[in-house]
């Protein structure tokens, strides 16, 4: 009889106990603060990850107690960046890279084939999204050019759309059905989302942050009422990241500061509550919808935060975590410092010629970026494609800027980060 009421206790409380953010047991958690870029559900048992510099895709049958590797680089014989992962049933999915590949399995992810019939193939997949029985959309790329690609019969043809005149780059990709959807990334003005009601072919602005080199990076729409929608945005220069949310479908949208400048993960269970991250934090958590942040003290470089109902979601960071009311039986991992690109300039301050050097540690995408002190951005000085690892050389003309003080944006696959330089 004492038996029974332990038992009854313990459930009791379990059945009661507040949700908590904890690192799923039986996956790696990644060295060199890498990170998990993409974690997804079909239901709050069946799930992968997609690691992002160390190539490698897991799958949970059991809600992420254990995780069995599928597939890595090795196995598809090449050097990969996994961006993304997306499953339309629990055969059907698709792996987005960053190295112009892209990938479909039709066993759950236990074999994998590259698409080729995609014409012209996309440089890179930085957002997938399945919807209904058989449509996918992809968008790309963080780096540019703008584009998304569309496929209405699971993934066996494929339309390319080319989103130049809309945007330079696209990071995020969210439909509510098979035609109506938004996209975001940026344009020549800032971060911007698209709305499409015709299965994207014509796209509307419904918002633009009208600052320069901004990303609206992740979006959200509240499950249950698609009026309420989120969106992260990592902001330029030394602008402040910020959450924006819209309780009206994308009419209209608030703007609040966000924990970190380079934000990117976002996820809320109510109008109210939810939690952002990023390259640099862990998560953060809100109670009055972003008004205040609270730090939680757990997990690192933030991506993606899947969120399956009110008591349960997962996200990807340097690990998978899971937000549950179990107990799952593993270390909190804490905050750690980010590891930057190893950028040395050469000579400091400057008088016609910005000289510096960039160790890369593997293959890469890298973006450039000039502004002033302020944040301000002034101009592009390169994008460039990495092929291997390598210690390169860059020098600009900067003749023509005025003295002061300027801030060089490096935004490549595993972050962004600044550095200042004087120009005399």
């Amino acid at each position: 009889m004492k038996l029974i009421k332990l038992v009854l206790i313990l459930s009791y409380l379990n059945l009661f106990a507040q949700p908590t953010w904890q690192v799923t047991p039986n996956i790696i958690s990644n060295p060199n603060n890498q990170r998990f870029d993409d974690v997804f559900f079909l239901n709050e048992n069946l799930g992968w990850a997609a690691n992002g510099y160390y190539a490698s895709v897991y799958k949970t049958t059991d809600g992420g107690l254990n995780w069995t590797e599928q597939v890595n680089e090795a196995s598809l014989g090449g050097s990969f960046y996994f961006r993304n992962i997306e499953f339309l049933n629990q055969n059907v999915g698709f792996l987005g890279t960053l190295n112009g590949k892209f990938f479909k399995t039709i066993d759950g992810g236990s074999n994998w084939v590259e698409v080729t019939n995609i014409s012209p193939n996309p440089t890179a997949i930085c957002g997938l999204d399945t919807v209904g029985s058989s449509t996918i959309y992809g968008c790309g790329a963080y780096f540019t050019p703008a584009h998304i690609i569309k496929s209405t019969d699971s993934g066996n043809t494929w339309s390319f759309i080319d989103m130049s005149s809309y945007a330079n780059a696209l990071v995020e990709v969210l439909f509510l059905d098979e035609t109506t959807g938004f996209v975001s990334g940026r344009n020549n003005t800032g971060g911007l989302i698209l709305k499409t009601t015709d299965g994207g072919s014509s796209w509307t602005e419904i918002y633009n942050t009208n600052n320069p080199g901004d990303y609206v990076w992740k979006l959200q729409t509240l499950e249950g009422n698609n009026n309420i929608m989120f969106g992260s945005i990592e902001a330029a220069g030394l602008n402040t990241g910020k959450l924006i949310k819209s309780t009206d479908g994308g009419v209209n949208w608030n703007s609040y500061d966000a924990p970190e400048r380079v934000i990117q993960a976002v996820g809320f269970i109510t109008e109210n509550h939810g939690w952002m991250g990023g390259h640099t934090t862990g998560f953060y958590e809100t109670l009055d919808g972003g008004q205040t942040w609270n730090n939680l003290n757990i997990g690192h470089n933030l991506n993606r935060i899947f969120i399956i109902n009110s008591t349960t979601a997962y996200a990807s960071g340097t690990t998978v975590y899971k937000y549950t009311n179990e107990t799952l039986n593993i270390e909190t991992v804490k905050n750690t410092d980010k590891t930057h690109l190893d950028i040395k300039i050469l000579e400091n301050p400057i008088k016609e010629y910005l000289e510096f050097t960039i160790n890369y540690k593997s293959d890469d995408n890298i973006l450039i970026e000039l502004y002033d002190v302020t944040g301000k951005f002034i101009k592009q000085l390169t994008r460039d494609i990495i092929p291997q690892n390598i210690v390169k050389a860059y020098a600009f003309d900067v003749s023509e800027l005025s003295s002061g003080s300027y801030i060089i944006d490096f935004h490549n696959n595993s972050g962004r980060s600044i550095k200042r330089f004087i120009k005399e």
